[in-house]
């Protein structure tokens, strides 16, 4: 099954155009990404994310969230950046990385391109996540009431986020099919892609472009922590809830860590609570209160979407 999946032109830090950022200094960069075979007898879990968040944040979280694993699993965990959203899903596919926080696309699109991977777990708010359409206070536009109102963005200048990220742009773009908005009606003849979600929000308040789609959590702590004014950008419309982001697992986790180590991944990120500090860290930091446990069968309608809008062949 062929998959089109392209990188985009992010508005990212240059602290993630390598991709090994946190391998030890006496291993060669290209070695923490070499196929999990190479590296079977070091025991290594190495994990990744799409990068759909400023690199200082998800700097921040990864580690964490390797240090805590390493302690509950009881083997090495570490945390490997990648620079865009199809690296991570390719870093997967040749098992340079084992256990990825994917978004509904890009998992998808994994688990296409590797039978048998596992889903793991979602977060608490994943099971109805949601897009909101945000708008710069000039560009003349005013909050609709329906998903027709979108019609308003004809001729407008439109960003999504990254060109795979679930909640930036397959769904919105679903939704803006829904409402008759096809991609070339927009200014110039398409959309642009920022690349992620803190900086499609930074371009629309700083007028570039007149309206864009964000995932609703960062929207809600871009406005939390003051990196969005509400004098200066504003919610446009809200989605209806679609399942989001997710764990997956690499189906050779048992062989290579011994029978029963994927359910014991699954087990110790279930049990993260705000009760212990450091998991309350995490917690925060994904902005949920829990994971909970998440099937594959779940994601159905992102891929119907995926293969609508062509992201998925």
């Amino acid at each position: 099954m062929l998959l089109r999946i392209r990188a985009t032109a992010a508005l990212m830090g240059a602290s993630l155009v390598l991709l090994p950022l946190l391998a030890p200094p006496a291993t060669p960069l290209p070695g923490l990404l070499a196929p999990a075979g190479a590296q079977q007898s070091q025991k290594v879990l190495r994990i990744g994310a799409i990068p759909d968040q400023k690199p200082e944040k998800l700097n921040r979280l990864y580690p964490l969230v390797a240090d805590e694993l390493s302690r509950q699993l009881g083997v090495k965990v570490v945390y490997v950046p990648v620079v865009d959203y199809a690296a991570a899903v390719s870093a997967f596919r040749t098992g340079g990385l084992d256990l990825v926080w994917f978004g509904g696309l890009t998992g998808v699109q994994a688990r296409l391109q590797k039978p048998g991977a596992r889903v793991i777990a979602q977060r608490d708010i994943d099971v109805a996540f949601r897009t909101v359409f945000i708008a710069n206070s000039r560009s003349g536009l005013k909050p609709v009431n329906s998903q027709k109102g979108l019609s308003e963005l004809k001729g407008k200048r439109f960003t999504f986020g990254s060109e795979s990220s679930t909640s930036g742009r397959l769904m919105p773009q679903y939704f803006l099919g829904q409402a008759g908005v096809k991609l070339s009606d927009f200014a110039g003849g398409a959309p642009g892609f920022s690349g992620s979600h803190d900086a499609t929000i930074a371009l629309v308040q700083s007028g570039a472009y007149d309206a864009g789609a964000v995932n609703e959590q960062v929207w809600r702590t871009n406005l939390r922590e003051g990196k969005a004014s509400r004098s200066k950008v504003f919610v446009l419309w809200k989605t209806p809830g679609y399942p989001d982001y997710h764990w997956i697992a690499q189906p050779d986790l048992d062989k290579r860590f011994g029978k029963g180590f994927t359910t014991k991944v699954q087990q110790a990120i279930l049990s993260w609570r705000p009760s212990n500090p450091t998991q309350k860290q995490i917690l925060a930091l994904f902005g949920a209160q829990q994971f909970t446990a998440a099937s594959a069968s779940a994601y159905g309608k992102i891929e119907q979407v995926g293969r609508q809008i062509g992201k998925i062949r």
